[in-house]
């Protein structure tokens, strides 16, 4: 089994040949941090609305190193919002404006994908969330109901547990929350192929270039000074890296295995011929996916975050947290309990404090961000390259209306107090699925407590 080596994506491809570094002093029109998808999607929409623009993009290791090379490939239009908190100074129709925009992430990712000739094992399909306890079915019924309250009355629907058994045999499933007009992709071809295209559009991309710090008008590298009078931060997970911003977004940790691919007999006894992307209502989630060769990926949280806001090396995860990932595999998917896995890997995500996603610009620095996906990166990262362009171009479009725009939190609590909250929360969202494993047993007071003390209920 491979562990690490940054993800099973780029053991699938191949490990990208590096770009050069930045050589020296520079200007451009706008400079972007990060060239993950936020940076490429800004990059990419900047040149196509206004092709002379100088759009320099720096990234410290290489395009798609971090989430955006490294996540469960799941393109599904969600995003990581709490209705209460964008209705704070928003109208109901400006978050309904919200969720609209956010569902036609999924046909803009492919359209472009296609337009640029990007292979990414692009499959539209269905997402299901599967509940598998009457506490699961209880949250469940009450995210369809949410869900369809904001508007996606003809994309989410509940399925009984017969008519889940025709698509994929999960023991004990009791139904599913069906969210349809969702696509799997292989993550990595996708921003490989994304960066390709800025390219071709005429972006600069330096890799192997460290931002020390950055002002208006500045960004300092540990290669030379970039002179930008518009900046735009889009470093995720990687946020905390910068100087200033160690307890603006969490770098929350997830990890993931993939088994060899599975004979056809398997396949025939699991189903899942639909290719569906699955993921379950415990309160501890995980997610799934299989794979263009047949081979099944779970993730879920592991070591969920490491003190002082420290990262992983080079997406390497502990042997507790493979342990677990395996035991989901077997729980869910137990004729392919014996497959060989054949790699682990883990990274982070950005996690704001009301852990909802944001974007935004300062028109009097210049100074732009955009993040805080809490895991649901790979649609909500289009719409926010879609959107930091308009902001930098000064386009009054609908995108740069919506209630996410330039919303402000506060920071995280100082060491230690986060990590006790994070791994408290953890702690209490297993000990609720422990109890919601009882026969009988309802939702669990204690994963209201455990969203409570971090702000994400």
């Amino acid at each position: 089994m491979k562990v690490g080596d940054i993800s099973f994506w780029y053991a699938d491809i191949g490990l990208p040949y590096r770009r050069a570094s930045l050589s020296g002093d520079t200007t451009a029109d706008v400079a972007i941090i990060g060239a993950g998808y936020t940076g490429l999607w800004t990059a990419y929409y900047l040149k196509k609305i206004q092709p002379a623009l100088d759009v320099l993009v720096i990234e410290k290791e290489f395009a798609g190193f971090g989430a955006s090379g490294r996540n469960g490939g799941w393109l599904t239009g969600g995003f990581a919002w709490n209705h209460r908190r964008y209705l704070e100074g928003s109208s109901e129709h400006q978050v309904r404006a919200m969720v609209e925009a956010m569902n036609g992430t999924v046909d803009e990712v492919i359209r472009v994908a296609e337009a640029e000739g990007i292979d990414a094992d692009i499959h539209r399909t269905d997402e299901l969330m599967v509940a598998t306890k009457p506490a699961q079915v209880a949250r469940m019924q009450a995210e369809v109901a949410h869900r369809r309250h904001w508007g996606e009355e003809d994309r989410v629907f509940q399925m009984n547990a017969r008519d889940l058994a025709a698509r994929i045999r999960i023991p004990g499933a009791l139904g599913a929350m069906v969210v349809t007009n969702v696509a799997r992709i292989q993550p990595a071809k996708l921003v490989r192929g994304l960066a390709d295209a800025v390219e071709r559009l005429g972006v600069r991309l330096v890799e192997g270039t460290a931002v020390t710090s950055y002002e208006t008008g500045l960004v300092t590298t540990d290669r030379g000074m970039v002179r930008a009078p518009l900046i735009l931060r889009c470093t995720e997970g990687f946020t905390a890296g910068l100087p200033g911003h160690k307890r603006e977004w969490l770098p929350m940790n997830s990890a993931q295995i993939a088994t060899e691919p599975l004979p056809v007999e398997l396949w025939d006894r699991i189903g899942w011929q639909g290719h569906e992307i699955v993921g379950d209502f415990a309160n501890a989630y995980c997610y799934c996916q299989r794979t263009r060769e047949g081979r099944i990926t779970v993730g879920a949280r592991g070591v969920p975050y490491r003190f002082g806001s420290s990262l992983d090396t080079n997406g390497a995860p502990d042997p507790e947290t493979i342990r677990r990932l395996v035991a989901i595999l077997r729980r869910h998917f137990p004729d392919a309990g014996e497959a060989r896995i054949d790699h682990a890997w883990c990274g982070v995500l950005g996690v704001p404090r009301d852990w909802c996603a944001t974007v935004g610009l300062d028109p009097a620095t210049g100074l732009g961000w955009a993040g805080g996906y809490v895991g649901v990166g790979v649609s909500t990262s289009n719409l926010a390259g879609r959107t930091l362009a308009d902001l930098v171009l000064g386009r009054d479009t609908d995108l740069v209306h919506l209630p996410w725009v330039n919303r402000r939190v506060r920071d995280w609590e100082p060491e230690p107090f986060r990590w006790l909250g994070v791994h408290g929360m953890y702690a209490l969202l297993n000990a609720a699925d422990r109890r919601e494993d009882r026969a009988g047993a309802g939702p669990s007071k204690l994963a209201t407590l455990g969203n409570w003390l971090t702000g994400r209920g």
